[in-house]
């Protein structure tokens, strides 16, 4: 089984791709964790893609690709992958769609979890963290019991600069016009599943579940 994991961010698709793994044996496929393992291993992609880092630069899809493939190609003992993170742009989608074309494979469903703007902007900018302790908390999920301050050390929480409203929208217009695409993109191709990311967590993941296992 090979599914892509959509969702602006803040709509939670890191944690439903991780927990929908866990739960149908699928390798849970990060970019960001296959780029660390890559970079710790100091394979010939990783220290490829080390140069591009360094320099502050992007690494290339190309390279990317062949992480990919390398992992795909490697016996897991797991009954499929879930991406989460890549594919970002519509270049991206077509250069896996041909990468899975040559090992005569593809992919089954592209489930993209539907939160509105104003919710993205509630979530993101509603995250706070413990200077002290480093504790995170959330909105709607992971409240303080007093507002405004940490649970464990009863000092007053602080925000990250990237979680500020006016940072959060750019990511959003960076999400709309790089990445949002995809959903068409894959609607095309008749695999999207939409699914409401703006219900319960476990409410969402059951329907997740359910989805991918009707596939």
């Amino acid at each position: 089984m090979l599914l892509v994991m959509l969702g602006p961010p803040g709509s939670g698709k890191g944690t439903q791709a991780g927990r929908l793994a866990e739960s149908l044996n699928l390798v849970h496929f990060s970019t960001g964790d296959m780029l660390r393992d890559n970079l710790k291993r100091e394979t010939e992609l990783g220290l490829k893609a080390r140069e591009y880092m360094e320099k502050g630069d992007l690494v290339p899809d190309q390279l990317i690709l062949d992480m990919i493939m390398e992992t795909l190609s490697a016996d897991t003992g797991k009954d499929g992958f879930i991406f989460d993170g890549f594919p970002r742009t519509i270049p991206q989608a077509e250069g896996l769609d041909k990468m899975l074309e040559r090992m005569n494979n593809k992919l089954d469903a592209a489930l993209n979890l539907q939160v509105s703007d104003n919710e993205v902007i509630k979530r993101l900018s509603g995250r706070y963290f413990c200077p002290k302790c480093q504790r995170t908390y959330n909105y709607p999920a992971n409240l303080p019991k007093k507002e405004g301050y940490c649970d464990v050390c009863d000092v007053p929480l602080q925000k990250r600069k990237d979680d500020t409203e006016a940072v959060v929208k750019n990511r959003l217009e960076v999400y709309k016009k790089q990445t949002e695409p995809l959903i068409d993109y894959y609607d095309r191709k008749s695999i999207l599943q939409d699914i409401d990311g703006e219900r319960e967590i476990d409410v969402i993941f059951g329907d997740l579940v359910s989805q991918a296992r009707n596939l």
